[in-house]
């Protein structure tokens, strides 16, 4: 029943009315206030009052809601609006790096004009690497302050998972080290992703060459997270009580059909969607707008074509951003003194200081109201249902989420083959954008700095 109902439903998010995706109030009432627009867009801004009416926005980035624990869930939403409410705009009405020239929040390359950095021109065509001269030139690249807060959360993110495994674990890992002893339930967390480490890494042994950079990042990241996933799913099938054996079946048979499809199917999209991933070129309502390739590619930039050295020291515009290592280092220690003085109080156990400060770390290409929508469902069944209804939690809940998931899927697949690949996007109208009318939420507030469809300030 779910599986038919989600599969019915998303023909109305996924074709019919896409802006259904990304609701945001405030930019109804508030059409040409700039500061409103920021507060209140769900997709370029903080998303305040904004909601949405599509379960592929709440799964789309942070995966499925009702999988996650929820005290998980709450570090998370708590590391979200202390992030994207307190620190990036009480840096950006300040002005912090030149932060009024640039979009609130935007995964996109600046120059110190306000536009889009051309990365072309500091580009030797030749051996495909960064021109030196040229870049002296042209200027310096800058970011978004949510863009780069997210690489200086990220350096944070790795100093306080050492941190807080070696304050909380340390003991337990070297018990389990030297005695070879099983493990207790409950006493380990996941650690996130080593996405901006490979980055750095090879942003310094390497620099200028961003095919050398991705490269690196793809073998020393992707890697690591597809076992996080797998990870993931074996801890579903525990909750489950699904057999371990025939878990590492499905789940060895299901990477090597899915390695394949991905890469048939990728191969295929490139060779016939035309325009993919060019947004500015791409018809009204097509899907093939590619958010997470957009960061990807943007990452090469600022790691590989730049680097780190041109970046985040003092040739660059971002070298504080370095002391959020030793800030992140810190972070776990009044935690686990709490902890420790008064170990009745399970609340302070279940702060995890490296959560808290990864939380926004899929933002962007994740949106605000990604994050706000997937908080809210989660909390919802993960907390308050299972409270209050635990038997219906217990039989149902993993069943919810998958059937809801799979009649998505199900449906994506049959609006692909049957209507976009023959390039009928229904009737043109408002709400066939995947948008949520809120253009002046992407413009800057420096004054004097002109951009394309946004006022000019005095």
């Amino acid at each position: 029943m779910v599986i038919a109902t989600s599969f019915a439903y998303y023909v109305v998010p996924g074709y019919l009315f896409p802006s259904i995706g990304c609701l945001s109030i405030l930019c109804w009432l508030w059409k040409r206030n700039i500061f409103m627009q920021q507060m209140g867009s769900g997709l370029h801004g903080l998303g305040i009052g904004a909601f949405s009416f599509d379960w592929n926005a709440v799964i789309s980035f942070l995966g499925s809601p009702l999988s996650t624990p929820s005290h998980a869930i709450i570090n998370t939403m708590a590391g979200f609006f202390l992030v994207a409410y307190l620190i990036v705009p009480a840096a950006y009405y300040s002005n912090v790096y030149e932060a009024k020239r640039f979009p609130f929040i935007s995964s996109s390359t600046f120059d110190h004009t306000g536009h889009m950095y051309n990365v072309s021109r500091v580009m030797d065509k030749n051996t495909f690497s960064l021109d030196i001269k040229s870049y002296n030139s042209y200027g310096k690249l800058y970011l978004s302050i949510f863009f780069a807060l997210t690489y200086g959360l990220s350096f944070a993110t790795l100093s306080a998972t050492i941190s807080h495994v070696a304050l909380f674990h340390g003991k337990s890992i070297w018990h389990l080290w030297s005695q070879t002893t099983s493990g207790k339930s409950g006493e380990f967390s996941d650690t996130p992703g080593l996405n901006v480490i490979t980055e750095l890494i090879i942003g310094y042994i390497y620099p200028g060459r961003p095919l050398a950079n991705v490269a690196f990042k793809t073998y020393g990241y992707i890697s690591m997270t597809q076992a996080l996933w797998l990870l993931q799913d074996f801890k579903l099938g525990h909750y489950m009580k699904i057999p371990p054996r025939s878990m590492f079946i499905v789940q060895l048979v299901g990477t090597i059909v899915a390695s394949l499809v991905y890469f048939g199917t990728t191969w295929w999209l490139l060779s016939t969607v035309d325009n993919i991933c060019n947004v500015s070129l791409l018809p009204d309502g097509s899907p093939w707008t590619c958010p997470d390739e957009e960061v990807f590619y943007n990452a090469s930039i600022i790691w590989g074509v730049i680097g780190p050295a041109k970046m985040f020291t003092s040739r660059g515009n971002y070298p504080q951003l370095n002391w959020l290592f030793l800030i992140g280092f810190l972070l776990p220690v009044p935690g686990w003194f709490l902890s420790r003085k008064y170990p009745h109080l399970k609340f302070f156990k279940l702060i995890n200081i490296p959560v808290i400060v990864s939380a926004t770390m899929m933002m962007p290409p994740a949106r605000s109201i990604n994050y706000l929508t997937w908080g809210v469902v989660g909390f919802f069944f993960n907390y308050y249902v299972y409270k209050s209804y635990k038997g219906w939690w217990a039989r149902y809940n993993y069943i919810l989420s998958a059937g809801l998931e799979a009649g998505i899927a199900f449906m994506g697949i049959l609006l692909y083959f049957c209507l976009q690949t023959k390039d009928i996007f229904g009737v043109q109208w408002w709400g066939l954008e995947q948008d949520d009318y809120c253009p002046l939420a992407k413009c800057p507030t420096a004054p004097g700095v002109r951009v394309e469809g946004c006022p000019v300030l005095g």
